[in-house]
């Protein structure tokens, strides 16, 4: 059940009718226009309570975070078995003819359902998303009506959806308090499938597509949820993160860039944490994953895509030596998480060829298996690093849009 929190507006006091009637008149004038570019809401998970609130009611144009709803939808008709995950689903006309960004589905070939889903979480691929789409409610826009009456009921009053995918459109709006709705229910309707959304890897037809939220590989406790981006909406970002038993949802509506509005994002995150008395030294980041086409997760609708060609060619590298550093030396970096040892270790060999030849010298590479349920996950990793070195290793890795996560000692 959602705590009233999620769903009250607040308000500080009582308003004039005169300056309701005039607030309403211009909002109404600037319908369609990106109203808010500064729209923010910080939520405890448990308790609903308000941690952090700019603009939180005020409607913008939501993006990529409209495949929060239809990746809702999608859970919804396979819980109720209107939908397979490995049921084939056509690609229509239409659906192939969305904008980027996408896939490139050619229309009258198929893809999978799980694979549609991750397309959507990882590449915030739109043509997946019609097609998912046109699959549950036989059109875009029956899916789209479908999409509006749910939110209805799960609490989003101000939210009206007019597409699957988040492209333009003046009548498709949000608020930053609808969107941390929309993100509990995802975790309490669906928590199974929740876990899809930290797949930060996506592998289909012989290429790997990246998930665009950086925030899951750089800010430890974030697991989920989805970016967002048009040119009238700026940069958005709804996130859940965990550190010590505390769960909080954040969401950025109107960031000036991708980088500020994530820098914008840990900052509320950690004020959110030390107002609930986390301790201040983060946890674990998740592991990176790489997602096969026949497992899964989401992505962003900016204008670039990120794709990387699978280079299967393997290059010996300079063997990066163990050098103790004392006590200091206890931190490393992690550069992948794989379902395969060889793949692990290439990551790691190949992050070592990109670091300072004083780095290179002061670091081991290891491949570190961890169970994980039935299945093995290898990690792939950099050791033997003070904690000032791995933070600088990362930060040159990433500068060459490389994954790494600082691993502070002692972590698995």
């Amino acid at each position: 059940m959602i705590a009233p929190g999620w769903n009250k507006i607040g308000r500080s006091g009582r308003f004039r009718q005169t300056v309701i009637f005039l607030a309403l008149m211009t909002s109404w004038v600037i319908a369609g226009q990106a109203h808010a570019r500064n729209a923010s809401i910080v939520v405890d998970f448990d308790t609903g309570r308000v941690l952090h609130a700019v603009n939180p009611d005020t409607r913008n144009y939501p993006a990529s975070l409209t495949k929060m709803m239809t990746l809702y939808m999608a859970f919804d008709a396979i819980g109720k078995g209107r939908l397979k995950l490995d049921q084939q689903l056509r690609v229509s006309a239409r659906a192939a003819a969305a904008r980027p960004s996408k896939l490139g589905l050619t229309a009258g070939s198929t893809i999978s359902a799980h694979d549609a889903i991750l397309a959507m979480m990882t590449k915030s691929a739109n043509d997946a998303a019609v097609v998912v789409a046109e699959a549950i409610g036989g059109s875009e826009h029956k899916f789209s009506e479908m999409m509006t009456r749910k939110a209805r009921e799960l609490g989003m009053t101000r939210t009206n959806f007019r597409n699957a995918s988040g492209l333009p459109n003046r009548r498709q709006l949000s608020t930053a308090r609808d969107m941390a709705v929309l993100a509990k229910h995802l975790l309490t309707d669906f928590p199974e499938r929740y876990r899809l959304f930290s797949t930060t890897e996506f592998e289909f037809d012989g290429r790997v597509y990246r998930n665009h939220n950086a925030l899951l590989e750089s800010y430890p406790g974030v697991d989920g949820l989805k970016t967002g981006y048009t040119h009238a909406s700026g940069y958005n970002l709804v996130v859940s993160a965990k550190r010590d038993g505390h769960r909080v949802v954040g969401v950025i509506f109107g960031g000036q860039s991708s980088a500020a509005r994530n820098s914008r994002m840990e900052r509320l995150l950690d004020t959110a944490f030390s107002d609930l008395n986390v301790p201040a030294t983060p946890g674990k980041a998740p592991a990176m994953q790489v997602a096969s086409a026949a497992t899964s997760t989401d992505a962003d609708a900016a204008t670039g895509e990120i794709v990387m060609a699978r280079n299967d060619a393997l290059h010996k590298p300079e063997t990066p030596a163990v050098q103790s550093t004392g006590r200091k030396a206890g931190w490393g970096i992690q550069v992948g998480a794989f379902t395969d040892d060889a793949p692990a270790r290439k990551a790691a060999t190949t992050a070592a060829r990109n670091l300072t030849k004083k780095t290179r010298k002061a670091a081991q590479v290891v491949v570190v298996p961890v169970q994980q349920g039935e299945e093995t996950i290898y990690r792939a990793r950099l050791v033997g690093l003070s904690r000032n070195t791995a933070t600088a290793a990362c930060r040159r890795l990433q500068s060459r849009k490389l994954s790494c996560v600082p691993v502070p000692p002692g972590a698995d």
